[in-house]
């Protein structure tokens, strides 16, 4: 039979907590952690014990100080946000508070608080930044791909024109092959700047209007198998906005979310959830909001690819054969030209694109 190990006496409370605690020696080792801090660290207490707290990171050094400060009783608790590096693994953002105790065996406690806020902030940064550099890419390269094309797509026209009238029909297999590929690609590149030319046309938008539209544009597409569920908080204020991008990204999402879902709509077992909530005190792109649109385009597919998951919103990035990899894209600019911004959580049987957007 398995035995418990036992913990240090006075713990006991400590392993309720939610924040990550570590008891440490007189050298900077781990004598205890609680659950929370083994979630955290990802890593067990047999682990971690007697590991030294420098090592637990690899910027670890910025901790000795404060852990020397402690062991001298020179406060009683102090209070740091740092970004702790770790080999392989995600940095921690977290608010820690080093605590001296009135204990000879472990005079100091550490603990760890993931900030939360601070990551959303890093991770909508990082979205936005990645947004612009994707509009910047595809003005370039659209506009280096369409000049050429025209030529392409005319000298072919004039080619088929030339052709002998003896071997017309099996060469002009070949240039109708051009002419089709050049307006595909031209459709692609009309695609791709279509964010970017049309009129942004503003008027009041009720969210709910918009997802019945995208279901029933989804129920007509996916008549059997796929149930569309509706969770909808109707006290949610219009708001001004251009109801027809918005109608766009959320089709996107929603036939993305289809399209993942063609084994489950075969077994007649998809669901595709829209849900809609009001947030309040938001901050996006860096300003603070009193109000948001929260709402979510959730399924029960099989989830994204873990290594796409962070390149989902990159142009030309699909996670399935003959994707375009544009819809994503498309649906991140129209939220953003609403000062909003589409974030995504996925996991196999659950994947969640959440569209916040500021509410008057």
């Amino acid at each position: 039979m398995k035995t418990k190990t036992a913990l240090p006496t006075g713990t006991e409370g400590l392993e309720l907590l939610a924040s990550a605690v570590l008891l440490l020696d007189g050298e900077g080792r781990v004598a205890y952690a609680n659950p929370a801090a083994e979630n955290l660290l990802e890593s067990s207490i047999k682990a971690l014990r007697q590991q030294k707290m420098t090592d637990l990171f690899l910027n670890g050094d910025q901790l000795v100080q404060v852990f020397e400060q402690a062991l001298a009783h020179q406060f009683d608790e102090m209070r740091q946000d740092l970004i702790l590096d770790r080999i392989g693994r995600e940095p921690l953002w977290v608010d820690t508070i080093v605590t001296a105790l009135e204990r000879s065996d472990t005079p100091v406690l550490l603990e760890l608080r993931e900030n939360v806020q601070q990551l959303k902030l890093e991770r909508e940064e990082r979205l936005l930044d990645q947004s612009q550099v994707n509009k910047e890419l595809i003005r370039n390269l659209a506009h280096e791909i369409k000049n050429p094309l025209g030529g392409i797509r005319g000298a072919a026209q004039l080619l088929e024109l030339e052709l002998p009238e003896r071997h017309l029909k099996e060469l002009r297999e070949y240039t109708q092959v051009i002419i089709k590929e050049a307006d595909r690609l031209q459709t692609l590149v009309d695609r791709l700047l279509a964010p970017h030319r049309l009129a942004h046309i503003v008027s009041d938008v009720n969210i709910h209007e918009v997802c019945e539209r995208v279901r029933s544009l989804m129920m007509a597409e996916f008549p059997h198998g796929l149930t569309i569920h509706r969770d909808y908080d109707l006290s949610l204020p219009q708001f001004r906005g251009d109801k027809e991008q918005l109608i766009q990204a959320i089709l996107n999402i929603a036939h993305n979310a289809a399209q993942a879902l063609a084994d489950r709509i075969q077994d007649g077992d998809a669901d595709l959830t829209f849900q809609t909530r009001i947030v309040r005190q938001v901050t996006l792109a860096k300003v603070r909001y009193r109000l948001a649109l929260d709402l979510h385009i959730i399924d029960n597919g099989p989830g994204i690819p873990l290594d796409i998951q962070e390149r989902i919103f990159y142009p030309l990035v699909s996670g399935r054969d003959g994707g375009s990899g544009l819809g994503l894209t498309l649906a991140q600019t129209f939220v953003q030209q609403h000062l909003g911004v589409i974030e995504c959580e996925s996991r196999p049987g659950f994947t969640d694109f959440r569209v916040l957007i500021p509410l008057p």
